[in-house]
């Protein structure tokens, strides 16, 4: 039985599946920690697939099929496969968003409206990707306004990105008026970074006086009893870029570093081994080539289970990463966490400004941009060593960060919005 004074706390959020992002395994950590501290909290989500969270009641929306909003969205799907012609840009440049969207954002609501029995105090909305379909459904619910903390994992829209990633998309004005007006209608905004925050706060004022910062967290019940792959030799140097390498995030430059190591360091070249885990992506053919040619290079074919990469962060000697070349990365990357919680040096190339290189510090020894390779180079020689002379001995030690991300900053967060 809850306590009367026990929060109630609803998150309305588009997945609670680990494996579909690492933005997910981030919010998903989120909830888990938010039911550690003690708060009664009940999870909609539209993952479209029944997934229950430990202790956590959870339900999965169904998605309405049924409307003519579900029969448009489908006419433009099957004009896009019969005739190659996508209407989505001329739709989106009337409408602003897909009639996927406005359906998906229809029948969140009114899954919201059957709940009963259960009053929030406090409702959350976690999204992914550019969609936001949790946030456009809280506005048309204007009675929980009050009540709305509204989280922002990335720059909304895409021309408010900083570059390389910045680009106008079709009914750009329409998604801009959205997330103004989801700052404004909603009672605080969260953040993963303070640089997100200040990012955003220079579009949108109320981001800088509703805006809370909560980073990423980490989930200490994480169990790292995964099977050891048969490709991964614990006793070698093993520097793991774990993640996809979406656009922007070049890995030229690190191969390089790594090719120029081994040459500068002979008796590295039987230790060492540079390994990409994640699925197919922008740089998937380049990766493959370099495969062929260096044996101390290995890159996965397919995603990784999400358990199996944690335990091969903690048993790398570094793990990565890796930003794409900007003047700012207000990013804080899903990784982050797990990479602190392996407690192993992380090699970050990426901006000087960056959410990561804040967080870590101006004093942090292993860092470049993603292009530097001598700088690079001289790092990993660094690492090298310190591995060589004692492997238990290369660690990150950085319990601060660890209490940041952990359910204890998080309590104390909550403390004060409550």
């Amino acid at each position: 039985m809850n306590l009367p004074s026990q929060k109630k706390i609803l998150i309305v959020a588009e997945s609670i599946d680990v494996e579909d992002s690492s933005g997910t395994k981030g919010r998903v950590a989120l909830i888990q920690n938010l039911h550690k501290i003690g708060y009664d909290v009940r999870v909609y989500h539209y993952t479209r697939k029944e997934i229950q969270l430990p202790g956590i009641t959870c339900f999965a929306i169904k998605e309405n099929r049924l409307s003519t909003l579900f029969f448009l969205s489908r006419l433009e799907r099957y004009v896009r496969f019969l005739f190659k012609k996508s209407l989505s840009k001329p739709l989106e440049k009337i409408f602003g968003f897909s009639f996927t969207l406005f359906n998906d954002r229809n029948s969140i609501v009114a899954a919201l409206r059957k709940i009963e029995n259960f009053t929030p105090d406090l409702v959350l909305t976690l999204s992914q990707g550019g969609r936001f379909r949790p946030h456009h459904a809280l506005l048309k619910i204007p009675e929980w306004k009050d009540k709305w903390m509204a989280y922002i994992h990335d720059p909304y829209p895409m021309h408010l990105y900083p570059r390389p990633y910045t680009w106008v998309e079709a009914g750009y004005e329409k998604k801009h008026r959205f997330i103004k007006e989801m700052t404004e209608k909603s009672a605080y905004l969260v953040f993963p970074s303070q640089l997100l925050k200040d990012w955003m706060g220079s579009y949108f004022p109320s981001c800088l006086y509703k805006g809370i910062v909560i980073p990423h967290q980490i989930d200490s019940d994480e169990a790292l009893s995964a099977k050891i792959p048969e490709y991964f030799n614990p006793k070698k140097f093993n520097i793991l870029h774990a993640g996809n390498l979406l656009w922007g995030r070049d890995p030229e430059g690190l191969i390089q570093g790594f090719l120029k190591f081994l040459k500068l360091n002979p008796e590295a070249g039987k230790e060492s081994r540079l390994i990409f885990l994640g699925g197919q992506n922008h740089y998937s053919s380049i990766l493959s080539e370099y495969t062929a040619k260096i044996p101390q290079f290995y890159v996965s074919e397919a995603n990784v289970p999400f358990k199996q990469v944690q335990k091969l962060q903690t048993l790398s000697a570094v793990n990565i990463i890796l930003e794409a070349k900007s003047e700012i990365s207000p990013f804080l990357p899903g990784k982050f966490p797990h990479c602190i919680l392996a407690n192993r040096p992380i090699l970050l190339l990426g901006p000087y400004y960056s959410e990561s290189k804040r967080l870590l510090g101006d004093d942090y020894l292993y860092w470049a941009e993603i292009d530097e390779v001598d700088k690079i180079v001289a790092h990993l020689g660094k690492l090298y060593r310190h591995w060589k002379n004692d492997p238990t001995q290369l660690k990150l030690d950085r319990p601060d960060l660890q209490e940041y991300l952990s359910v204890i900053y998080l309590a104390q967060i909550m403390k004060k919005i409550f």
